[in-house]
């Protein structure tokens, strides 16, 4: 039985079927990196913006699309799809493009909603105006946090405050827009009560969904010279697996826990050296979640077991769907699941 809240699962409940993201790149840049704020970006982000990269290589959104979309709907029998506005902060510069941009994307072949990558404070309230009057199923914005301590945001030069993304958030929930607040672990000069403490903090914002991240070390970033100094040194993997296993039942049960760790692109890892593969991460944080008898939302709300309805109705043994029943329609409302 699941021990949280997937994002496959809250869209299996929504749509009655797999839905799957496809990541595309806007051409859009960075305050961080455009001499706006600074020129040198966050300490960790490479210089494609954790992307696709599809976006520098001369393709546009149209291209992108087709392309993932032959894809997945060749391999996974895929019929329902969100675009993901990934590469740097897509609601930095003028509201028109922005504009531009989700209109050419309600156009895609088989698009029922958008999930947009941004910063805290490169959003207002005509930019989310304009993202809130999309007529999409799904309306995300996905804000990148990674600390709510602002010692470390300067540190690692983000460029905002956490009051911004206080501020930001509440913009976006005022219009009906599900955020998802990007969380990394192992942020230098943080340690895990650091890390959970942020947890705590953001999981008390009107959120829909959270993204947990391990820091890696990227080639060509701040951190690598930083690594190679030796003035940073990666916390260890029983490290990491640990915080994220400490982090998971502090966050309420109806919040989707979109991912529990990130990974690298191919060939620009440099540390550490199990940041790899994140298929082999998420299997042993779940594994540690069994061991520990933990669970998404043990500590907030939900304190007297697993939630039967973070698994899929159809594969309950029929005795316990009853229950499940209950449970699910209690939060049936508050999750926007469509009714069964």
């Amino acid at each position: 039985m699941n021990r949280y809240l997937q994002l496959a699962t809250y869209f299996r409940y929504r749509f009655a079927e797999r839905v799957q993201k496809i990541p595309l790149d806007a051409g859009a840049t960075c305050p961080n990196r455009d001499g706006t704020l600074s020129r040198a970006g966050c300490i960790f982000c490479n210089p494609s913006g954790s992307g696709s990269g599809m976006g520098i290589q001369g393709m546009n959104l149209n291209d992108q699309w087709d392309a993932w979309y032959n894809k997945y709907t060749r391999t996974q029998n895929a019929r329902l799809f969100i675009a993901y506005l990934q590469s740097f902060s897509n609601t930095y510069g003028p509201a028109e493009k922005l504009s531009e941009n989700l209109t050419s994307i309600a156009s895609l072949q088989g698009v029922m909603g958008v999930s947009i990558g941004t910063r805290p404070d490169c959003v207002d309230t005509e930019k989310l105006d304009i993202i809130a009057s999309q007529d999409l199923d799904e309306i995300w914005l996905e804000l990148g946090l990674q600390s709510a301590h602002d010692r470390t945001l300067s540190l690692i030069n983000r460029g905002h405050t956490y009051e911004d993304f206080v501020h930001a958030v509440n913009l976006a929930a005022d219009r009906g827009i599900k955020v998802c607040a990007h969380l990394i672990a192992g942020l230098p000069n943080e340690t895990t009560d650091d890390f959970l403490q942020t947890v705590e903090m953001v999981s008390k914002l009107p959120i829909r969904g959270i993204k947990f991240h391990s820091l890696y070390v990227a080639d060509n970033t701040v951190l690598a010279k930083m690594w190679r100094s030796g003035e940073y040194i990666p916390i260890t993997e029983e490290e990491f697996i640990d915080a994220i296993a400490r982090a998971v039942p502090k966050v309420p049960s109806t919040m989707i826990i979109q991912r529990l760790t990130g990974d690298a692109l191919i060939g620009e890892l440099l540390a550490p050296d199990w940041g790899i593969s994140k298929r082999e991460q998420i299997d042993k944080i779940m594994a540690e979640l069994v061991t520990r008898d933990t669970w998404q939302g043990k500590e907030v709300d939900a304190p007297d077991g697993i939630p039967l309805w973070f698994t899929i109705r159809e594969n309950l043994p029929r005795r316990r769907r009853d229950q499940w029943d209950i449970e699910y329609d209690a939060v049936a409302k508050q999750m926007g699941f469509l009714a069964r």
